[in-house]
């Protein structure tokens, strides 16, 4: 079992997702269940097309984090 991270954006109506590692590996969903869902299966098939076609996997090496800024100074 391998675990990517995942990038979250809302899109309008609806939520859209990537992942850094991954390059080309989107999915897109009404809700954030559903768009978790949709990325964990085209993770699956994208890692699937890769090993297919005999390329190397990318391992998971992304991460993440949120900085907290202060904007109270800004003009």
């Amino acid at each position: 079992m391998a675990e990517y991270l995942i990038v979250i954006e809302r899109a309008g109506e609806n939520f859209s997702a990537y992942s850094p590692d991954l390059p080309g590996c989107v999915a897109t969903g009404a809700t954030l269940e559903e768009v978790r869902e949709n990325m964990a299966e085209a993770i699956k098939l994208h890692i699937q097309g890769l090993l297919e076609d005999g390329l190397p996997v990318p391992q998971p090496e992304a991460t993440a984090e949120r900085v907290q800024v202060d904007l109270g100074r800004l003009a």
